[in-house]
C-alpha cells in the first residue's frame, strides 16, 4: 500500500500542527497532494483507468477548495502551504 499510517503521520507532523492534527488545512492539502501525485503517476502507465481518473478529478476538486478557504481566511498560511508544497509558479 502506498500510503500507510506512518506516511500519513509524517506529513501530518510536517505540515499541521502536531502529528495527530488531521483536520487542519494545511494538513489535508498536504495529504490531498501526496494522493494527486501517487495517482498521477499511476494514470501514466494506466491511461485507460476511468476511475481512479475521477478520483483524482474529484482529488484536485477538494484541495482546491481548500486552498480557496485557506485564501479567503489567512492568505499567509495560504502562502506558506504553496510555498511550501510547491504547487504554483
Amino acid at each position: 500500500m502506498y500510503l500507510d499510517k506512518t506516511k500519513k503521520q509524517e506529513i501530518f507532523s510536517q505540515y499541521g500542527k502536531s502529528a495527530t492534527d488531521t483536520g487542519s488545512p494545511e494538513a489535508q492539502i498536504a495529504l490531498f497532494s501526496y494522493r494527486i501525485s501517487h495517482l498521477t503517476e499511476h494514470l501514466k502507465k494506466n491511461h485507460k483507468d476511468h476511475a481512479t481518473a475521477r478520483s483524482l478529478t474529484m482529488l484536485v476538486g477538494k484541495r482546491r477548495k481548500l486552498l480557496k478557504y485557506l485564501y479567503v481566511n489567512d492568505i499567509n498560511r495560504y502562502r506558506a502551504i504553496i510555498k511550501a508544497l510547491g504547487l504554483r509558479k
